[in-house]
């Protein structure tokens, strides 16, 4: 006697199995990372599940949700099961992700270490595929006034304008700056480069009475600070 072929709907599951039926009873904290995936995508294909497609996504990339938010629309199209509708759905989830996330670092109203520069500016350029230079300007009690973008595409001296730093740093009455760039390498070792443009930007600070208070190197998931290592 043949065997009926096994369905892969998740229609066909148990309520427990679900997982918006699981979100909907046990809460979202209980959902796996592919579970809530699945829900995105809502159905996987002839052969394979969502939540079976959506591990297979995961196992892609280490099962790290950062780097499956630098997946391209057309990256996620690679997979079996993922056309264009739930590729975009995937992107822009992990968009909101990244700009709640943004939103949180913004409510760190005072700088009291290399960390807290860290979770201000992560999600702003943590997972770019390029290099930006960013200044934090502070009081005299190293509450941030103001950030902004200084460059973007590399750090050299031709790029980083410090006068344009400087100036700005009066107009808003700034006490302190806190240097940052972002390798999207991933490495984190300071180049010949970033020493200079340190050292050059220190400098000027020191002429204007203002001090660079340190200076980071921003990566995916970790960040160099130059003051935590006596370098600066």
């Amino acid at each position: 006697m043949q065997e009926k072929p096994t369905s892969f709907s998740i229609k066909h599951w148990s309520n427990d199995d679900k997982p918006r039926e699981k979100l909907l009873h046990k809460g979202k904290s209980v959902l796996s990372d592919a579970e809530l995936i699945a829900i995105l995508i809502g159905s996987g294909s002839r052969n394979e599940s969502a939540v079976e497609l959506s591990k297979r996504i995961l196992a892609s990339v280490d099962n790290n949700l950062n780097d499956l938010g630098r997946l391209s629309i057309k990256q996620l199209m690679q997979f079996k099961g993922i056309g264009e509708a739930k590729a975009i759905t995937i992107v822009a989830a992990l968009e909101i992700g990244r700009r709640r996330r943004g939103e949180e670092g913004q409510k760190i109203a005072k700088i009291s270490s290399s960390r807290d520069v860290f979770e201000l500016l992560q999600p702003s350029m943590g997972e770019l595929p390029h290099e930006e230079f960013w200044i934090v300007y502070l009081n005299n009690s190293n509450k941030v006034i103001h950030t902004s973008q200084l460059s973007k595409g590399g750090i050299t001296g031709t790029l980083v304008d410090v006068r344009l730093v400087m100036k700005k740093a009066l107009e808003l009455g700034a006490i302190g700056l806190v240097l940052a760039h972002n390798h999207p390498s991933g490495g984190l070792k300071p180049s010949n480069a970033d020493k200079q443009i340190t050292s050059k930007l220190k400098n000027a600070a020191l002429a204007l009475d203002l001090k660079v208070l340190d200076h980071l190197i921003i990566t995916q998931n970790d960040y160099f600070s130059f003051a935590d290592e006596s370098i600066l």
